[in-house]
This record gives structure tokens, C-alpha cells and sequence, in this order.
């Protein structure tokens, strides 16, 4: 019986980028120089795939310092920490190795210069995502607000007479960040923004990927985790891009096959947590089930790498 058959356009780049693959590689080096287990303080970064294969290496992932044995290494996610993680870790004499990705800690960075220079934030973001708590835990509690959406940046009320600036999660949609930033900034004409962009260079390469082929396709698929803020933006710029439908899976088997069924033109994509082997798998059980012409579409190629930390190195 002759199959279906499909166009697949699958979207460059996706997946990984250096900050993921380098906070792999710390919990990989921290377990060969170390020996296991290495702790591990939140998810490493937000995929199951990668969490579960770690600890098949050995890695033990806590969500609390005092979950931490004494004498035994500990590895900070790549979404950052609170400066109170990181002293409480020296008050305990830890052997703690930081994996947060340096452009988050950039961001970490410029929070606390605008707080030494008595700027009030207003940091843009989503509460209770790991970088959010990270950054926001840089400063003094009362020295920055979280404005989540367009309508927050309407109304937030930050103190009267106060110099304000602004800073956003490195991971967040960028067309719906520019229209906060926007607002904030008709608001409040003097307020002070980054040096650079806060969004990473992995989360707009990616979003403008899948935006340049979400007009043409029936069906986006995008893999990554249900608590990834970057996979979740590349599913709602496909909707916004013209893409009939869009839908999240952790991986192949979660594709939901009507929706692929009622779908000729299928694009793929992966978020920046998600292993280029989930991709693959995708495009196997594609291939298994229907007749599928495949291309790639984008023209940016990645070259950014990050150094390992050097209490890793020395």
C-alpha cells in the first residue's frame, strides 16, 4: 500500500545552543573529575531527555542546597541563582561549579549595576521560571517589579520619583518583549535599558526560523519540554507567523497523527533544550508512516562557544 505523502521543511537552526550544550558539558566534566554523583540544583536545563540521561551518568538533580550531602560537588543550573544560593553555598565551603549561561549572567550583571546606581527595575519576564528567580534574587527584593505582559507595563506603578531601567528574561517571545519595552518606555521616557540585547542570540535565531517558514506549512511541530519558556515562544510565533496550527511534543511519541493526517506541508523545529537526536526521531516516525520529501530551511549558521569554568579546567 503506497503512503501519504508529506512535505517536511524542518527549521535551521534549532536545538541546542552554546549555553545548553555547555551546561552538559559541566555536569559530563564535574562527573569525570569528580566522580558521581554531582548534585544538581534544579533541572540542568528544561528537557527530560537530557535530565534522564545525565542521571543515567550519575548526576542527582535537587532543587535545594540542603538536599546536598557534605563534601560533594554541586552544579548550578544554566538558568542562574539568587546571590543567596551562591552565599550560602560558600558559607557551607561547597564545591560548587556555576553552569548558568553566561548571557543569563549578563543579565545578572546589569540588574545589580542599576540597583548600585539606585535605578528601580522593572525586569520583563514570567513569574516563577528559574531565570526569573535567579535575576530577580541579584538585587533587594524591594528594588525590582515584574511586568509579564502588555498590559502589566500599562499599569505598573513603580516608586514615585524613582530612576527606573529595564531588563527581560533572555528567553521570551522578542516581538511581544519589544511591545512591553515599548509601552514602559512612552511611559517613562528616562528609563534606562540594556547595553545589549537581553534576548539571546539562540532564542531570536530560532523564533526567526520558524517564522520564515510558518506561513507555508499546515502543521509547525516544535519539540521541547512543557516548562520551556523558549519552546513555548517558537509555538505561539508559528500561530502568529500564519501557521494553520502549532503544537508542542517532548518527542516522538507524543505526536498527536491526526493532526499530522489533516497536515501536507509539516514544518519542525526544536527548542534551544532539545537534543538534535529528538529531531531525528520525529523525522523517523514521519518517514515510518508516510512518503516525506524533506528540506531544510534557514541560512544562519551558529558558531558561538562558551569556555568551561575554570574550577573545571584548572
Amino acid at each position: 500500500m503506497e503512503k501519504n505523502r508529506k512535505k517536511l521543511t524542518i527549521a535551521a537552526p534549532r536545538g541546542f545552543c552554546a549555553g545548553v550544550d555547555r551546561a552538559v558539558r559541566i555536569v559530563e566534566v564535574a562527573l569525570e573529575k569528580y566522580g558521581a554523583p554531582v548534585f544538581v540544583r534544579h533541572e540542568i536545563v528544561h528537557n527530560k531527555t537530557v535530565v534522564d540521561g545525565l542521571a543515567a551518568k550519575g548526576a542527582v538533580f535537587v532543587e535545594e542546597l540542603d538536599e546536598v550531602p557534605p563534601n560533594a560537588p554541586v552544579v548550578f543550573s544554566a538558568h542562574g541563582v539568587a546571590r543567596a544560593v551562591v552565599d550560602e553555598a560558600k558559607r557551607r565551603n561547597m564545591i560548587a561549579v556555576d553552569a548558568t549561561c553566561p548571557l543569563v549572567t549578563k543579565v545578572h550583571i546589569e540588574a545589580r549595576r542599576h540597583a548600585e546606581n539606585d535605578r528601580h527595575i522593572l525586569l520583563i519576564g514570567h513569574a516563577g521560571h528559574p531565570e526569573i528567580e535567579g535575576t530577580m534574587g541579584q538585587v533587594n527584593a524591594d528594588a525590582v517589579t515584574l511586568v509579564e505582559t502588555v498590559e502589566d507595563a500599562r499599569t505598573v506603578n513603580p516608586p514615585e520619583g524613582a530612576a527606573l531601567a529595564f531588563a527581560t528574561q533572555t528567553t521570551l517571545s522578542i516581538d511581544d518583549t519589544a511591545e512591553i519595552i515599548s509601552v514602559l518606555q512612552f511611559r517613562f521616557p528616562e528609563i534606562s535599558g540594556p547595553r545589549g540585547e537581553d534576548i539571546c542570540y539562540a532564542t531570536t535565531n530560532r523564533q526567526k526560523a520558524v517564522k520564515d517558514i510558518a506561513a507555508g506549512v499546515d502543521l509547525m511541530i516544535v519539540i521541547g519540554a512543557e516548562n520551556s519558556s523558549n519552546s513555548k515562544r517558537l509555538v505561539e510565533v508559528a500561530k502568529l507567523a500564519g501557521a494553520r496550527a502549532s503544537v508542542l511534543i517532548a518527542d516522538k511519541d507524543a505526536i498527536d497523527w491526526k493532526l499530522v493526517d489533516d497536515a501536507q506541508h509539516i514544518g519542525l523545529s526544536a527548542g534551544a533544550s532539545a537534543p538534535e537526536s529528538l529531531v531525528e526521531g520525529v523525522v523517523d516516525a514521519l518517514g515510518e508512516r508516510y512518503q516525506i520529501d524533506v528540506g531544510e530551511e534557514g541560512k544562519v549558521r551558529e558558531t558561538v562557544n562558551f569556555k568551561l569554568p575554570s574550577i573545571l579546567v584548572s
